[in-house]
Order: structure tokens, then C-alpha cells, then sequence
């Protein structure tokens, strides 16, 4: 209780520097337009925001024709979590990550992107849709996805109060409106840091219940960070407002476990799991193998590709087990 009342405050604080940005740009009329803009991004955010981040980042349905393994491996983790299925999405990216999104767990998505797909063995796909999982049984998915909505609208409103000079009718100083603009966006990201870096260890620890193998997300989340490391996220760059929904900070530059770091510092993450595997003892199922079957592709031909979640990871240019 005390984490959603933590939360629910933070969401208050970003909906008031909402209106503050409001009030610097249009004095107390301003402050009224943004209150009732910072309302109706709230109640678009409830109904909309998950749809619209999936469109973000370019995400495609898919179902058991079109991706059979992932599907199953999905529903089966969803049982393990006491969930229903969620809709299942691929995101044609390079970079190895995933999220979730939705306003409940009825009307939940997890979204994979096919270099994680194309990088990983079975355990390690399903310590991350497990981790996602445990997002969505937290019900952090709603929180998560309206912050990023409103962090995104107050970067907007920022930027418009840049671009016409503040409240000059009211004699503000300038140099105090641009100070204002330019640290609203700042104090929105500060509010989406302390709402996702507060809940990924708790979704590491429920998803490695959920697999029944923390070595597995462990190993999952050093590839991941190396992924990310070496591939650039185009649409995560284009939207950042969206980083704190992925299971590893999807954007460049940010390595430190810092005020700034969407995420919690992963070698941190991963010394957690590594003391859960030692309480919980060997995995259950071998790795979650036992519930993974076999597609029999082909081998990748000599691409040097790290073997997926089926088996082998195809050619490049050649379609995947996801469509």
C-alpha cells in the first residue's frame, strides 16, 4: 500500500508541474488551460496511453500462427503468475529489450523485440516475459505508461513556453522562464526515474518466482545490457519519455546508477537475482526447457547469429518463428 500511495503522490507532483509550467507560460489563465489539459492527458493516458506506446515503437500483433513458441511460452509463465494471457507484440528492433504496458491485467500487452528474440536461449526469453509479467501482476503497467504520457506532455508544454518567452504579459523575468522550462522536463524525468528504479527489483525478484529460475533473468539482463551497449534503439531515441518501460534502459549514454539512470545500475540487479538463486536452489523444469518445444529449424547457416529461443536463429534476411 505505502508503494501505491508513493506512487500516486508522485503522479499528483507531476500533474502540479504541470500546472506550474502552465502558469509560467499564461500567469493564472494558464495555469487553469493546463490544470484542465493535465486532466484530460490524465484520463486519455487511463483509456489510450498503451495503445499509443505501442504504436510508438512500432509494434506487431501476434498470435499462436504467427508465433507459436513465444505464445505458449507466454501463456504457460502467465499461468505460473495466476494471469491471464496478455497480447502478445513483436517490435522489429535490433536492440534486445521488452516491456509491458495496459491499464489491468484483463487489458495487458507485452511487447519483445526480435534482437532479443534472435539473441537468446529459452530460459533467458522467459526470464524476461516472466519479469514483464510481474510488471503486469504488480499493475505497475498503468503507473508506468501514464507517467511517461504526462512526462511527455509536460515536455511539449515546456518546449511551447520556450518558444514564446513566458509570461511576458505579466512582466515575469525571462531569465526565470527559461530556467522554469528548461527544469520542468528534468523534474518529470526525476518523478519517472523514482517510479520505475522503485519497481524493478521488485519485478526481478516476482518474475524469477514466476520462471522458477533467477540465473535465467540474471543471465538475460547481462546480455541485454550489452545489447544495449552495442545497438542503438531508434524509436526508444525518437520517444524517450517511454525508457523507464523497458526491462533495460533503452537509450545510449546513460550508464550510471545515478539520479538520471532510468534503471537501476543492472550488475546491482543481477547480484540480487544471484542471492535469490541461492535461496530459492536449482530451477525448476531445467531452465523452463521442459515447456519450450522444438520447431526443428534449420541451423543459421554459418551467420554466427547466437541461438534463439527456437532452436537456432535464422538467416538475417530470412523471417523469424515470429512472422
Amino acid at each position: 500500500m505505502n508503494g501505491y500511495l508513493r506512487t500516486t503522490l508522485l503522479l499528483a507532483a507531476m500533474t502540479a508541474l504541470f500546472v506550474a509550467v502552465g502558469g509560467v507560460i499564461g500567469g493564472r489563465s494558464g495555469m487553469m488551460v493546463a490544470f484542465g489539459v493535465a486532466c484530460a492527458t490524465n484520463l486519455f493516458a487511463w483509456w489510450n496511453s498503451d495503445r499509443m506506446v505501442l504504436r510508438m515503437h512500432n509494434a506487431q500483433p501476434v498470435g499462436p500462427q504467427e508465433a507459436p513458441e513465444l505464445y505458449r511460452m507466454t501463456a504457460r509463465l502467465a499461468q505460473n503468475a495466476g494471469l491471464p494471457m496478455p497480447a502478445l507484440y513483436i517490435i522489429h528492433e535490433d536492440q534486445p529489450n521488452a516491456f509491458a504496458t495496459g491499464r489491468s491485467p484483463e487489458k495487458a500487452a507485452v511487447a519483445v523485440n526480435t534482437g532479443l528474440l534472435n539473441r537468446m536461449p529459452p530460459d533467458e526469453v522467459a526470464g524476461v516475459i516472466a519479469h514483464e509479467l510481474a510488471h503486469i501482476r504488480n499493475r505497475d503497467t498503468l503507473i508506468m505508461t501514464m507517467t511517461a504520457c504526462l512526462a511527455g506532455a509536460i515536455g511539449m508544454l515546456a518546449q511551447f513556453g520556450f518558444l514564446f518567452g513566458g509570461n511576458r504579459e505579466r512582466g515575469m523575468n525571462p531569465i526565470a522562464a527559461i530556467l522554469v522550462m528548461l527544469l520542468a522536463p528534468i523534474g518529470a524525468m526525476i518523478v519517472q526515474m523514482a517510479i520505475s528504479r522503485s519497481r524493478e527489483y521488485e519485478a526481478d525478484r516476482a518474475g524469477a518466482e514466476i520462471s522458477g529460475n533467477p540465473l535465467g533473468l540474471a543471465n538475460a539482463l547481462r546480455r541485454l545490457e550489452q545489447g544495449r551497449l552495442t545497438h542503438v534503439n531508434q524509436a526508444a531515441e525518437a520517444n524517450p519519455a517511454t525508457a523507464h518501460m523497458f526491462i533495460i534502459n533503452p537509450l545510449a549514454g546513460l550508464r550510471m546508477d545515478g539520479l538520471f539512470s532510468t534503471h537501476p545500475k543492472t550488475e546491482n540487479r543481477v547480484a540480487a537475482l544471484m542471492e535469490l538463486a541461492g535461496q530459492m536452489g536449482p530451477p525448476r523444469g531445467r531452465g523452463q526447457a521442459s515447456f519450450i518445444p522444438q520447431t526443428g529449424l534449420p541451423p543459421a547457416g554459418g551467420t554466427g547469429a547466437a541461438p534463439g529461443p527456437w532452436g537456432a536463429a535464422p538467416p538475417r534476411r530470412q523471417r523469424g518463428p515470429w512472422g
